[in-house]
């Protein structure tokens, strides 16, 4: 791993995502308080390890992707934050999930927010979306303290999806 892609904040420490994480990845991904409202809704132990392998790859291609977001001082394992490329073709997408017992401490907008600047400054991507249910108003609520602005949304499965973006220079928003 490289360790330019490890990313310090004030309380964690954010890792790329490797096997060492994948017991924690497939308890994660499995609990429907974190993922019911991710694109794919919860996941099984299989496909939480084949996601796995596609974000070592993503690593890999493009010097981004996802991280374990892990407790600065203990190194428990809170979440994980990071970027992927969206399977619609909206393009390069900022996602997050935590732990319901580590929620309101503001992690997630501190995970967030650091991944985000490492997106634009260190991986150099112009644009970054992120999607969130218009219902999920904690989602909402990071994207929007982080510096991403709302521009267009989309109805899935009886759902309103908002898109958010980031751009290094300012632009309109186009889905």
């Amino acid at each position: 791993m490289n360790p330019a892609w490890i990313v310090r904040t004030a309380r964690l420490t954010l890792q790329p995502v490797g096997w060492r994480d994948l017991p924690e990845l497939k308890t994660l991904k499995s609990d429907p308080r974190v993922f019911a409202m991710m694109l794919g809704g919860v996941r099984g132990p299989v496909q939480a390890a084949e996601e796995l392998a596609a974000d070592l790859a993503f690593w890999a291609a493009r010097r981004v992707g996802m991280w374990s977001a892990r407790h600065r001082d203990t190194g428990a394992f809170l979440g994980i934050v990071g970027l992927m490329e969206r399977p619609d073709g909206l393009g390069t997408a900022l996602r997050f999930g935590f732990w319901p017992d580590v929620r309101g401490r503001g992690l997630a907008r501190e995970a967030a927010g650091a991944a985000l600047r490492f997106a634009h400054e260190q991986a150099e991507l112009e644009r970054v979306i992120a999607v969130a249910r218009e219902d999920n108003f904690a989602s909402r609520i990071v994207l929007g303290a982080i510096g991403m602005a709302e521009c267009a949304a989309f109805n899935r499965a009886g759902n309103r999806m908002l898109i958010y973006a980031s751009t290094v220079r300012p632009e309109p928003c186009s889905a």
